[in-house]
């Protein structure tokens, strides 16, 4: 697996709020950029989504792939690829969030590997268009 990509953002709000909106799956096409479509495949006893299908069209990558989720309470979430997809070859990504004075900081971490043959610096270049709009997405959809 390649590098991953990663950004930061304070959301003013705390961990379980924030936890409860990412945990929200079926809500991203609202306010997620590129995600279309979201199918919880099986739930966790808590509720929480543990494998999806998720319907993607994040620029040169359109594809319907499976994910699996693992939670860690309200600090963070890890996905990883179950299902490969017609382009999306392997996927990994985290939200890990840190409470602090201002806010909650979320930390965003993806790394995607398609069949499209990219060069490393066009590859970064999309995963951070990706974390950037998922992350203002996601402090929207709190703050508001």
């Amino acid at each position: 697996m390649a590098d991953r990509t990663s950004s930061t953002i304070v959301i003013k709000g705390g961990r379980p709020e924030i936890t409860a909106v990412i945990a929200d799956l079926e809500g991203y096409p609202e306010w997620a950029g590129g995600i279309h479509g979201v199918e919880v495949l099986e739930a966790r006893p808590d509720g929480r989504p543990a494998r999806v299908r998720m319907t993607i069209d994040a620029g040169p990558i359109k594809d319907t792939i499976a994910l699996a989720y693992e939670w860690d309470g309200d600090e963070g979430v890890r996905w990883t690829l179950v299902e490969k997809g017609n382009v999306v070859t392997s996927l990994h990504g985290s939200y890990r969030l840190t409470e602090r004075d201002d806010g909650t900081e979320v930390t965003y971490e993806l790394a995607v590997d398609s069949r499209i043959p990219m060069i490393g610096m066009v590859k970064r270049k999309g995963e951070k268009m990706i974390i950037e709009s998922a992350l203002k997405g996601l402090k929207r959809r709190v703050e508001r």
